[in-house]
């Protein structure tokens, strides 16, 4: 492209007031004039030529250096790119028209191949929408991460510039989360208090009196805000992966060189720990109806409880499965049969049925090694075989009407199952027995603690759970049985030598000794004397 460089004299004849330009006497001094430069940008679509102009410079050199920084400019798109041409021609036109000056090359560079605005202060919540909209994730992650930006991020530091977001910041906007908390909870308790006034005195149907006395308290109960969700140190945590994530994307981008969110002290969002329902766990319950912790494990023996009560269903096969092998509910949903070889003993979730809002969708397993390939036990083998005979017959009642999908578990026409419908046949299963209550996740732990139980180290119970750590298997899914922390506690006690021990365990030996020496030297004090014999007097 040509460019061109000018200098211009602005001198007047003081008798004609014309402009002097090369007659100027002073014009022969580099000093003099100003400097103006030129330069051709790409053609508009039509074909119409436009230029980069501007005057005023005081000399060749800062003339220069401008013409060669639009040159710049315009050399970081390839010929071939229209968008990145048209966005970089319009920036330099809008610098010409407003005056402004020049944008440096390298972060022009690095605005262009983000994706963001050529020019002006990129702020937090622009660069958070770019980020999510240029995300390739599962929908489930995408509309976590997309309701912590639109809930929390960008309401708070949405506004504040990407290059000058601190630590200060994240700690000002997690201090308002904080007080929001304490807000919801106050108006969560004032909304139980608005339904507790607005119920009748007496049971039934309320009279025309009551009826009049409560239209008052319903009116003030539905003008309240809904209940609503605290936000404690776990999703506090995950508000800042999400954060953590974006700006180490805009520091790949070299947009900024600093990430505030690895840095914030924030409190621990530690998973809950797994409780087995004990028998004292279970009497207390029974009792006060209080559950012990957020997550609780089944004994094996209520395990096989549950079992009994859910053999009958045609659902039963999956619970089977994920009791006792740990798959989740949407990798049982989503499992092929071709995924199983049922002479061989081995299943492999390699799909899931997940759910966004309540529309289901076929999805990769959560990590690379959720799709590892695991023994099926003779138990699972047989509760599959007589599933398949089950799903056979399905197929065959409904004909030509049937879908085949290839999934195991499905609908009685062949099609996918809802997750939510496992979920729902769990409860009602469980709400027909006697058992203390867990939910259909819990089942996953339920295998964890089976497998550990059975023999499994914790490198067995990782692989069977498919984890990416063992931390994670040995921290939150793995509940140790009674019977095996009993027969480990003995087993270890036996290993301490104790002096009192071996003392008593010698004369133990000698008293034993003593009386078997006792057993060969005496009559036994039970043994009747033989009696005397008569002698014959002719003998004599």
């Amino acid at each position: 492209m040509k460019g061109s460089t000018h200098r211009r004299c602005y001198c007047r004849d003081p008798r004609t007031g014309k402009p002097l330009g090369k007659q100027c006497p002073k014009r022969s001094s580099r000093k003099h004039g100003s400097y103006s430069i030129r330069q051709e940008l790409p053609p508009r679509e039509d074909g119409t030529r436009r230029s980069f102009s501007r005057t005023g410079y005081e000399s060749l050199k800062a003339a220069q250096a401008d013409l060669d920084r639009v040159r710049a400019l315009v050399g970081l798109a390839d010929s071939d790119d229209a968008d990145s041409v048209s966005r970089l021609v319009t920036m330099l036109e809008e610098v010409a028209a407003e005056k402004a000056a020049l944008p440096e090359v390298e972060e022009t560079r690095r605005r262009l191949n983000a994706g963001v605005a050529l020019r002006g202060s990129l702020t937090v919540g622009e660069w958070l929408d770019g980020w999510l909209a240029a995300k390739k994730r599962r929908k489930t992650t995408l509309n976590g991460y997309a309701s912590h930006i639109r809930v929390h991020l960008k309401p708070r530091i949405g506004h504040v510039r990407l290059d000058r977001l601190n630590v200060g910041h994240l700690v000002e906007m997690f201090d308002a989360i904080a007080d929001a908390n304490e807000v919801i909870a106050a108006e969560n308790q004032a909304r139980r208090e608005q339904i507790a006034r607005c119920k009748p005195n007496r049971p039934g149907r309320p009279v025309a009196a009551e009826r009049e006395r409560l239209a008052p308290e319903r009116a003030k109960l539905a003008e309240m805000k809904p209940f609503r969700k605290l936000n404690g140190p776990s999703t506090w945590q995950a508000i800042r992966r999400t954060l953590r994530a974006a700006l180490n994307s805009a520091i790949a981008q070299q947009l900024i060189t600093f990430n505030p969110a690895a840095h914030v002290e924030l409190e621990s969002g530690k998973r809950p720990k797994p409780l087995l329902w004990t028998d004292e766990r279970v009497r207390r319950w029974r009792e006060t109806g209080e559950i012990p912790g957020p997550v609780m494990v089944w004994t094996p023996q209520q395990f096989g409880a549950f079992l009994d009560a859910a053999e009958e269903d045609r659902l039963y096969a999956i619970f089977h499965l994920m009791g006792s092998r740990g798959l989740r509910r949407g990798e049982a949903v989503g499992q092929d049969w071709h995924e199983i070889d049922l002479d061989a003993g081995l299943i492999t979730p390699a799909k899931e049925i997940v759910v966004d809002g309540w529309d289901p969708y076929e999805s990769e397993p959560k990590t690379d090694g959720s799709a590892n390939t695991i023994a099926l036990d003779s138990a699972n083998v047989t509760a599959l075989r007589d599933h398949k005979v089950r799903q056979e017959k399905e197929r065959a009642e409904w004909g030509t009407a049937w879908q085949d999908t290839g999934k195991v578990f499905t609908q009685e026409d062949g099609s996918w199952l809802h997750p939510e419908t496992v979920s729902d046949t769990f409860r009602r299963i469980l709400a027909t027995t006697d058992l203390p209550p867990i939910t259909l996740r819990d089942l996953r732990h339920v295998a964890a603690t089976l497998t550990h139980g059975g023999g499994g180290d914790i490198h067995a119970v990782k692989e069977t759970l498919r984890h990416s750590t063992i931390t994670l298997t040995s921290d939150t899914y793995t509940s140790l049985l009674p019977e095996v922390d009993r027969e480990i506690a003995e087993k270890a006690a036996n290993l301490i030598p104790r002096a009192r021990k071996a003392a008593e365990s010698a004369d133990e030996s000698l008293d034993d000794a003593s009386s078997a020496h006792a057993s060969l030297t005496h009559e036994p004090e039970n043994e009747e004397a033989p009696e005397p014999t008569e002698v014959d007097p002719s003998a004599k």
